[in-house]
């Protein structure tokens, strides 16, 4: 874990001092070197539970696919930028260049926390470098607004989560994960008590998710953020609300907690159904994606909040596998963006017949995000639905139509952008790169070996 975390911040500083001309060659191979690094975590976590590097930082079966999933989208990220960021000035690539690993040290030091002060630290530090790359790279002048959104929305979630810790700590002297002895604790408090608390944790990490309902920055910040912004907004930033729950739902397990989660759950699941009808009725091809996002975190919240083994596992597979496929959305729809320089979806329509190659790509991500057998989104899906569906037999008609809708704004994402007639005004669309072709398999490939051996992201 510590050669993770040495690792990125060589290659950070690595940035400033590389010449120019190899610039992207030295940080892509820095990250490709994380990226190589990262899965030796999986060996530590088959032998115990937690594997301690300090007393502050430790990984387990919870955080190390998360920590994986970070350093594999980061040299990704980075190939996908290259044609555009690289025509930049110097200084401009470089900071670029240095606020993607900042990000990947602040993820990195997030999923490894054992201290939820360091936690809260790590987790709001993402939050600069982010806003930067939306503001000062997206495409159009209303970057401005959907960093304004994205920064407030985070800001005003995250002080009840300060609130939450603090209070945390003076009562109970600890703030130590695992959990142990904050739930021996927390357990002597008064139950209105430590509801209060999971209450405004759950407020930072939601709207950090984002469910339906506290979603409104994300579409603005997805539509508006350079392609990197996008990938690692969608693919990890949005897997910290998940983590979130995940790790302090097991301290607040109470019957009070559970009176919570009954209203919250409910909200999720209908929530997932409203955004699979909005995503239908979307024009922006980003920002159907953006939507997309906001109904498969509601389905992963509802999981969590379930409070069993099978909502957590399939939370935890439907976040890693959704990492990868929405990242691979955005790509091919900057990829269409790059040739006909609009993300309409009237107008992006009938590339089968100019790029017959990437119709292949379009098929396997949409199939994947709707959840065709073997993927990783079915098992995460079916886990959870099965879950939804115990816990309440009249949550079934709405947990089936929310992921009918599901099928069907994938559908229409393949058929509107590949099978429909290519408008006669554009000219000169330039053929598919290799390096284009190379980051899509970067994407699919992880989801094989999930395929292969899923047990590898359950917790036991």
């Amino acid at each position: 874990m510590i050669y993770l975390i040495i690792t990125t911040t060589f290659a950070l500083i690595l940035t400033w001092i590389t010449p120019r001309n190899l610039l992207w060659p030295s940080a892509i191979t820095s990250s490709l070197l994380i990226s190589s690094l990262a899965p030796n975590l999986l060996n530590n976590n088959f032998s115990t539970l937690w594997h301690n590097i300090s007393f502050s930082f430790a990984t387990d079966p919870i955080s190390t696919p998360l920590i994986i999933l970070s350093a594999w989208l980061v040299p990704i990220s980075l190939l996908a930028s290259i044609n555009t960021i690289s025509k930049q000035p110097p200084i401009n690539q470089r900071s670029f260049i240095s606020l993607i690993f900042i990000i990947l040290l602040a993820l990195i030091l997030t999923f490894s926390a054992l201290e939820l002060t360091l936690f809260y630290i790590s987790f709001e530090t993402t939050l600069l470098p982010t806003l930067a790359l939306i503001a000062r790279w997206g495409a159009q002048k209303e970057r401005y607004q959907a960093s304004i959104y994205f920064l407030f929305y985070t800001l005003i979630g995250s002080l009840p989560l300060l609130i939450a810790i603090i209070a945390i700590y003076s009562n109970t002297s600890s703030s130590t994960l695992p959990p142990t002895s904050l739930i021996n604790s927390i357990s002597n408090i008064p139950n209105t008590l430590t509801s209060l608390w999971w209450l405004f944790c759950l407020i930072a990490f939601i709207i950090k998710m984002p469910i339906y309902g506290f979603h409104l920055w994300l579409p603005k910040a997805h539509v508006e953020a350079p392609i990197a912004g996008s990938m690692i907004l969608a693919a990890i930033l949005l897997k910290l609300g998940g983590y979130g729950l995940i790790r302090l739902i097991i301290v607040f397990q109470n019957p009070n907690s559970t009176i919570i989660s009954t209203p919250l759950i409910t909200f999720c699941i209908w929530g997932a159904l409203l955004t699979s009808i909005i995503c239908l009725r979307q024009t922006d091809l980003k920002a159907l994606i953006a939507y997309s996002s906001v109904g498969h975190m509601s389905i992963v919240a509802s999981g969590i909040f379930s409070l069993s083994l099978w909502g957590i596992n399939g939370a935890l597979t439907l976040m890693i596998a959704h990492g990868l496929i929405s990242s691979a959305l955005f790509c091919l729809a900057n990829i269409l963006y790059e040739r006909n320089t609009t993300r309409t979806l009237s107008i992006t329509r009938g590339f089968k017949l100019i790029t017959p190659l990437l119709t292949l790509w379009w098929t396997i991500t949409c199939v994947t995000n709707l959840g065709l057998p073997p993927t990783p989104n079915l098992i995460g899906e079916l886990l959870i639905i099965s879950t939804i569906i115990d816990w309440n037999t009249l949550s079934t008609p709405i947990i089936a139509t929310a992921t009918v809708f599901g099928a069907v704004y994938s559908l229409l994402i393949l058929t509107n952008t590949n099978n429909s007639p290519f408008p006669n005004f554009i000219t000169n669309i330039f053929p598919i790169l290799t390096s284009e072709h190379t980051l899509l398999t970067l994407h699919l490939l992880p989801l094989i070996f999930i395929i292969i051996s899923p047990n590898t992201i359950f917790i036991n």
